[in-house]
């Protein structure tokens, strides 16, 4: 394998990561301007849905097996986890707390994402090896920071002094104790629910393996339970619906586009070759991405818990990478390691 092609997955993540902060930036922008969460994520996907489908309708077509009941189950429930459960408890916690918070957060969902693995045996542990104790000690160090960054707040840190920062401390920057806390929940279930998806997601692709066809059904049948959901938690009110070429429309476009079908499709082709937790393992990324910009753009306080919590986590997610190397070295020694034996044998 050469330097291009084990750079791939790593690349392919970073990019996923990059995405994922630009829609937490826009979609903030969009639920302070009072768009409903439930009807966001119900545009996120419908929009998915229809710039997917037809490349899986025609790159697929040859590829696709058979629907078996089996599969449409396992359908119905990955587009409950993520594309409902998740994203709706998400965007919930970001508007009790702010964006840069809730990509912080999200980054206890390697360690969740680990042990769910590890029960479902997706994922090896042996207790006596080095690399083993590492991704077991990053995943406590993930929990411990995610737990620091809600219940510490310590003194203010202003990186970006900026006009107009009054607007934020009498807004989404000035967060409470108990606002932190309860955003902070919702979001962690949410990423319970979106591990699951991830670990569900890997078993899926076993038995229905083409990406494409997986990321059009989960966006399909998202756009179908998200609106059902809606429609009951908004009593069907028809004026939530409304979308303007705003804020609003730029988020669902954007996050449906990038953060539902391109993020399904590439996770999708990591996840065959580095497994689940190796594709959540860079959530870092988003956060310190998510970090800056929201300290340039919306002004947000920066406080010494949450910068201690995060680089805990960083800390953290440090381990379970390197621990991740180290099992997948094991697991693919080098081509040439592999051919010597064969070639020796065929010369006696």
């Amino acid at each position: 394998m050469n330097s291009f092609d084990r750079a791939k997955p790593f690349v392919a993540v970073m990019f996923l990561q990059a995405g994922l902060a630009g829609m937490d930036i826009l979609s903030k922008a969009a639920l302070n301007q009072g768009m409903s969460n439930y009807v966001l994520v119900v545009y996120r996907h419908a929009v998915a849905t229809v710039v997917i489908a037809p490349f899986a309708a025609i790159l697929d077509k040859k590829l696709r097996p058979k629907m078996t009941l089996s599969i449409f189950i396992k359908l119905v429930a990955l587009s409950l986890l993520e594309p409902v459960i998740d994203q709706n408890l998400y965007f919930l916690g970001m508007k009790y707390t702010t964006a840069t918070f809730a990509a912080a957060i999200v980054n206890v969902l390697p360690a969740i994402t680990f042990i769910i693995a590890w029960i479902v045996r997706l994922e090896k542990v042996k207790i006596g090896s080095l690399h083993s104790q590492a991704k077991v000690a990053g995943t406590i160090a993930t929990v411990a920071g995610a737990m620091l960054m809600t219940l510490m707040k310590g003194p203010l840190i202003e990186f970006f002094r900026i006009k107009g920062r009054a607007y934020h401390e009498n807004g989404t920057s000035g967060i409470d104790l108990h606002s932190s806390i309860k955003g902070a929940l919702m979001i962690t279930v949410g990423c319970f629910s979106w591990a699951c998806f991830m670990i569900l997601q890997a078993i899926t692709l076993k038995s229905y393996p083409v990406e494409l066809s997986l990321t059009a059904w989960i966006c399909l049948l998202g756009t179908i339970e998200g609106t059902v959901v809606a429609l009951v938690a908004e009593k069907g009110k028809p004026s939530v619906w409304a979308i303007n070429w705003d804020m609003k429309l730029l988020a669902a476009v954007y996050s449906g586009v990038f953060c539902s079908g391109l993020a399904y499709y590439i996770q999708g082709i990591v996840m065959k070759d580095r497994g689940p937790v190796f594709v959540t393992a860079f959530s870092p990324l988003c956060m310190v991405i998510v970090a800056v910009m929201s300290s340039i753009i919306w002004a947000e306080q920066m406080y010494l818990g949450r910068i201690l919590g995060a680089l805990i986590i960083v800390a953290g997610l440090y381990l379970v990478v390197w621990g991740k190397s180290k099992d997948y070295k094991t697991a693919s020694p080098p081509a040439d390691e592999q051919t010597i034996p064969v070639k020796q044998t065929t010369v006696a």
